[in-house]
């Protein structure tokens, strides 16, 4: 089997209420945790709730960083693209006291007659002229 690449889903517990509550906290660590990963980032979007919780995507060109926070439960929950850096910072700058994280393979393909080739992390985007 080959896959395109990783998929790490990040649970964060006891978290920090106000980093989880802070737009600011949230957006900055995420970015950050896509530089830490030495990804592409293409944009960046979030969203913050009334009366509480974010919710915000990193879009980077190997994949993307999602968030969803729940400060009222001191949790969140999200996805990052690829390395243990970016999971590790997050549960850093988020205070979570407990973390879990699941790694899936994506774009798995079996018995495949070539090896399969993809853009590794940090590898700049090539654009056409419009």
């Amino acid at each position: 089997m080959q896959a395109l690449g990783r998929h790490l889903l990040l649970e964060l517990f006891d978290c920090d209420a106000e980093a989880l509550n802070s737009l600011d906290t949230v957006k900055a660590s995420m970015v950050e945790a896509a530089k830490r990963a030495q990804a592409t980032i293409v944009d960046v979007v979030f969203h913050e709730f009334n009366p509480f919780g974010i919710s915000g995507v990193v879009v980077i060109a190997e994949s993307h960083l999602a968030i969803h926070t729940w400060p009222e439960y001191r949790y969140a929950a999200g996805d990052v693209l690829q390395p243990q850096v970016a999971a590790d910072y997050l549960v850093e700058q988020l205070g979570a006291a407990r973390a879990s994280v699941v790694e899936l393979q994506r774009g798995i393909f079996v018995n495949h007659p070539r090896k399969l080739l993809h853009k590794p992390a940090g590898t700049p985007v090539a654009t056409t002229p419009s």
